[in-house]
């Protein structure tokens, strides 16, 4: 094919994922190969792409590909999360603007409307990862609540009943306001803001004609002060000594509460006494239960005051909290205010702030489900990847708490539980097999008579079942694809979710498959912007992930996210990383355009033996770099040790040690050894630029390619023989080309004059085996091995080898002198660290053999090098 002078990255996006689609190159079934399986983290139907999706998948799409080439059989399964709470707020949206309110809907009414709302909007995150180059097996898509996974779901929740795991109770939770539902621990985001701190007096009631006196309580929250039912004091607090059997009034009610002694209390926080509030504070709740207190529970569902209250009944409980503040002070109870920093939870789906609430919910009992999961870790049957993650694990697993699976929402799998007309209830799967087991609980109980739990399941209660679900575990527990694919390989996801998506799906693993669902989970750091903040649309900090896309091709993107991206550790994100990412593929394109353009002579002589064989070793060098990289999760480095070598290695030294010049051609062998080098770098550089490198692939220069001969497919390279004495001694010959190129910036000298170089005798290195890469690459038209040194040349030092570049000018002593002395300088310096190292006795004793070694070369070849510097100084009578 014709190559154009730039690559086009849009163009070739679209054909090349077409292609891949079509040939099924994404689509896995079963076989006698080696399964590798990945399920994603299934992405919310609200979803669309934003930069965490993009960092997360675009390392499962690296890991998939190269198990893909090195001849597994990968299974990269998709789907989406039904997110009942994140999704029924949108479907409220989309109903208020069609003037239609959710209470007036039916259940059935309002799902057909959900649905509807999916079916509209639910895949195109899907659809944006393709733009990625994603290369899932989009045949195997699958969706939390479909019918399938919904009755795994449900059969689930009667397996677990029935085993006494799962119970119904009046316990405390997080209540969500605006979207009216429970939620978990794990969906509370803690925020610190800005509040106020009210001192509040409460009087006390002395029981006899004297004037009673008053005790001043600090809260942040004096809307709450009509659900108190106690006041608390530490019992070895002298100040309140006094106060002890005797009662208080509520401010603005005047209600009578005790004054209770706890050693819970801390005297040095606010007044040292505390208002107990059982109905709105989780601590508050224990200590109640603990001394007997009533619970008063003053707020509604959506946050307003309810009769309980007494007064502001109907009001927003942050509306009410300015006007209780506004009647305190006028009455005089009202002691002081003080500006407060302290934490509050917000929903993470709403962003409303969250009010513990006493609630009758569903639980799942996690404490003896948590023990196996932790031992899957801790013997390293599961990794976690970075390990640092493991303690946090075992710290959460160890004082694990019971699940509280019901949320009060109708998108989502409705609690398969059945009420009686006398308050009891059946679990069971159906309405039918529900009225079968109520008989026998009330014979004369009709079927219409039963009301099923208006509740649905926790949404993560659908995604713990994951890895088994989407390969019908449940549905099939022994079929052909769980058989395969199960366990799965890796899971790559974020820590924020280890314990309530991750912990979960190994707990289920147990329960249901008797194993682990996965052997390593690769967690992956927060994008940030470049000066720390979480990205985010509130902040106006986070790029358009397709933007990015259009503007530097998802080569460039995906490489530019994997450059600073390790494990466990957070990104800081800027574009200037996209921009790194397209200047890679560019150059990757203007190499092959280089080395396309090149004529052929079959009569030739290949006279760069030397520079293929360096290559070929520097590559095999660096493929055993990168596969222990891939080893041990260190994606970021792979990717930076194949910049190198393509950069570096391959289009900064190789191809200008072999390149012929101008308008001349090249020698068959050469060439032929250069096209088959430039196959392989494709082969690695594929699992992180897919689209480029099956663009080039299939050039004409590699031969006719048949419809499945594609780079997606290729076999990645094996391991091949290192030249370990070639390798080093071209390190030097690097040194020597550049010292003579720095030698031409400093003397302002044009890099087409040929120079003439000479080179002490007795030197560590063959130096005239190297002479052409010199010349070529120095342009020298002569090298030279000398005795003496040679009078009135710039002298330069590589290793411990002394070189002499004459030139035809007198050279400035004074400026000689002033370099020599300068590199003198830094010798003394560069001596003096070594020296102190290896000085160091703690050094000496922990340190390995070989970096020692290493330690006692540079101090060697340090002194030899100031050794001769010393001998030029006197010379030239510095």
């Amino acid at each position: 094919m014709s190559i154009s002078k730039t690559y086009l990255p849009k163009e070739t996006e679209e054909k090349w994922y077409s292609y891949w689609l079509k040939h099924n190159f994404f689509k896995s079934v079963p076989d006698e190969r080696e399964p590798y399986t990945i399920v994603i983290p299934p992405p919310n139907v609200t979803g669309v792409l934003h930069m965490g999706h993009m960092l997360n998948n675009t390392i499962q799409d690296v890991l998939i590909r190269r198990a893909r080439m090195k001849g597994k059989n990968a299974c990269w399964v998709p789907g989406t999360d039904h997110a009942s709470i994140a999704t029924e707020a949108k479907v409220v949206a989309m109903l208020k603007e069609r003037g239609i309110s959710k209470k007036d809907l039916t259940r059935t009414e309002f799902l057909s409307y959900a649905w509807e709302w999916k079916e509209k909007y639910g895949g195109i995150i899907l659809e944006q990862l393709k733009k990625l180059g994603a290369s899932c097996d989009w045949d195997r898509t699958r969706f939390t609540m479909e019918d399938d996974l919904s009755e795994a779901v449900i059969d689930t929740f009667i397996h677990l009943y029935k085993k006494g795991q799962i119970y119904r109770g009046v316990r405390m939770v997080n209540w969500d306001p605006q979207g009216k539902t429970a939620v978990s621990d794990e969906e509370v985001i803690r925020k610190e803001v800005n509040q106020k701190l009210y001192y509040i007096r409460y009087t006390i009631q002395s029981g006899t004609n004297s004037e009673p006196g008053y005790l001043v309580v600090a809260t942040t929250r004096p809307e709450t002060i009509m659900a108190d039912a106690a006041i608390c004091i530490n019992p070895n607090d002298e100040r309140y000594l006094h106060l002890h059997g005797k009662t208080v009034s509520i401010p603005l009610i005047n209600r009578e509460i005790p004054v209770i002694l706890d050693e819970y209390v801390t005297m040095d926080f606010g007044t040292g006494c505390l208002k107990v509030t059982p109905a709105h504070d989780l601590n508050d709740y224990e200590l109640g239960q603990k001394h007997n207190l009533p619970v008063i529970d003053i707020l509604n569902d959506d946050g307003t005051l309810n009769e309980s209250a007494q007064i502001l009944v109907g009001e927003d409980r942050f509306v009410a909290r300015k006007k209780i503040a506004i009647l305190l002070e006028t009455d005089g109870y009202l002691d002081k205010v003080e500006d407060y920093k302290s934490q509050i939870g917000f929903s993470e789906r709403t962003d409303a702030v969250i009010e513990p609430k006493l609630s009758m919910q569903w639980f799942c009992k996690m404490d003896e489900m948590a023990k196996p999961a932790l031992d899957y870790v801790l013997k390293g049957d599961i990794k976690l990847i970075p390990e640092k993650f493991i303690n946090t694990y075992r710290h959460w697993m160890e004082n694990v708490k019971d699940w509280c699976i019901s949320r009060q929402l109708w998108w989502g799998q409705r609690i398969p539980a059945w009420y009686l007309p006398n308050g009891q209830f059946v679990i069971a799967k159906t309405l039918e097999e529900a009225f079968e087991a109520a008989k026998s609980i009330l014979p004369e109980v009709k079927a219409e008579e039963l009301r099923q739990d208006e509740d649905v399941l926790d949404t993560w209660f659908s995604s713990w079942l994951w890895p088994i679900s989407v390969f019908d575990g449940f549905k099939d527990p022994n079929n052909a694809d769980i058989n395969y694919y199960y366990p799965t390989n890796d899971l790559v996801t974020a820590p924020e979710i280890l314990f309530f998506w991750v912990a979960r799906m190994i707990m289920a693993g147990h329960e249901f498959r008797g194993e682990v669902p996965f052997k390593n989970v690769y967690l992956t750091g927060i994008v940030r912007d470049k000066i720390g903040r979480k990205m985010s649309k509130s902040l106006g900090n986070s790029p358009d992930p397709l933007d990015l896309i259009e503007k530097y091709g998802a080569d460039g993107v995906r490489t530019g996210m994997l450059r600073s991206s390790p494990a466990g550790n957070d990104l800081m994100f800027d574009e200037s990383h996209c921009e790194w990412g397209r200047n890679f593929f560019n150059k990757v394109w203007n190499a092959f355009r280089l080395v396309k353009g090149w004529e052929v002579d079959d009569k030739l002589e290949n006279k760069n033996k030397v520079a293929i064989e360096w290559f070929e070793s520097r590559f095999n060098e660096s493929l055993i770099e990168i596969e222990s990289n891939f080893a041990q999760y260190r994606i970021s480095e792979a990717l930076m040790t194949t910049y190198k070598l393509v950069w570096d290695d391959f289009c900064a030294w190789y191809l200008e040690m072999i390149k012929p010049a101008y308008e001349h051609p090249i020698d068959r062998e050469t060439l032929n050894t250069t096209i088959a080098y430039f196959e392989n770098i494709l082969k690695i550089l594929h699992p992180f630029m897919p689209f480029i490198t099956e663009e080039l692939w299939h050039d004409e220069l590699f031969g006719e390619r048949t419809d499945n001969d594609c780079c997606i497919v290729a076999q990645l390279p094996s391991n091949g023989k290192i030249n370990s004495r070639v390798l080093s001694e071209i390190e030097i010959i690097k040194q020597v080309i550049t010292q003579i190129r720095n030698i031409r910036n400093n003397k302002q000298i044009s890099p087409k004059e040929k120079l003439s170089l000479s080179v002490m005798e007795n030197s560590v290195v063959n130096y005239k085996e190297y002479e052409s890469i010199i010349a070529k690459l120095g342009n020298i038209e002569s090298l030279e091995i000398v005795a003496d040194k040679v009078v009135g040349a710039v002298n330069f030092m590589v290793s411990t080898d002394e070189f002499y570049v004459p030139l035809n000018e007198n050279i400035d002593p004074v400026a000689e002198c002033a370099r020599l002395q300068k590199e003198k300088e830094y010798l003394i310096g560069f001596l003096k660290s070594v020296n102190s190292k290896l000085g160091n006795e703690r050094f000496m004793a922990n340190a390995k053999p070989d970096v020692i070694d290493i330690e006692l070369k540079k101090k060697a070849d340090a002194e030899a090098k100031l050794k001769i510097l010393e001998e030029n100084i006197l010379a030239l009578a510095c």
